[in-house]
């Protein structure tokens, strides 16, 4: 009965998270569809600083929660431009980091054992004992969600912060990089950086995966 009763729990969670997940991508196109002339980018530029702090934070609260922040990554990308806007997400995700840390050493572990799977927290317990903050690092590069890990990471109490925010901020370096590749590829049909991006990112994700098909030795 209580193998039933988590089940159901289980399917409503994730049923709720790919409807949000679901909604937010309709979001994101809408904008595309109404933006083709660029006349809501220019408006939100003209909000100048105001602007800026909110998509600092309105992509920390993304990445605070299971939702995919790439469509939001693209939208800044189209909004600022390809320098700024990739600066743009990711001081929001490395801000999200910090705020998870906080969250996570003030509520405990509990908050953390709701979000996060037992096998996602052992995966990562794995390399972070087995390697110290190299291990952080690569645990950050596995095909695990970034949040997933910030929880898992932040609920350590071995976990000093400096570690914990490093490996955060210079882990989704890659990756966003990659995703501007494309992103100027397609919008501007140069094919040759759709390319270099594509790449980047199998690169990106095919480490990740050979990785989290390795063991981690226990010393």
């Amino acid at each position: 009965m209580t193998e039933v009763m988590g089940g159901k729990r289980n399917i409503l969670k994730y049923g709720w998270t790919g409807l949000i997940i679901a909604a937010f991508i309709v979001l994101i196109a809408t904008f595309f569809y109404f933006d083709r002339r660029n006349e809501l980018s220019v408006i939100i530029r003209a909000w100048g600083l105001w602007g800026v702090f909110f998509a600092i934070f309105l992509m920390a609260a993304v990445c605070m929660t299971p939702i995919p922040s790439e469509g939001l990554v693209v939208l800044y990308l189209k909004i600022y431009g390809i320098y700024q806007g990739i600066f743009l997400a990711w001081l929001g995700s490395t801000l999200s980091a910090v705020a998870i840390f906080i969250i996570v050493r003030v509520y405990g572990q509990t908050l953390m054992k709701r979000l996060i799977s037992p096998e996602r927290f052992k995966v990562v317990d794995n390399w972070v004992k087995g390697k110290g903050a190299l291990g952080l690092f690569v645990a950050r590069l596995l095909p695990i969600p970034a949040f997933a890990v910030n929880y898992i990471a932040g609920a350590m109490p071995s976990m000093k912060l400096w570690t914990y925010l490093w490996t955060a901020a210079l882990s989704m370096i890659p990756y966003y990089v990659g995703t501007a590749f494309v992103f100027l590829g397609v919008a501007q049909e140069m094919w040759i950086w759709l390319a270099v991006g594509i790449v980047a990112l199998i690169l990106f994700w095919g480490t990740g995966y050979v990785l989290n098909k390795r063991r981690v030795p226990r010393y």
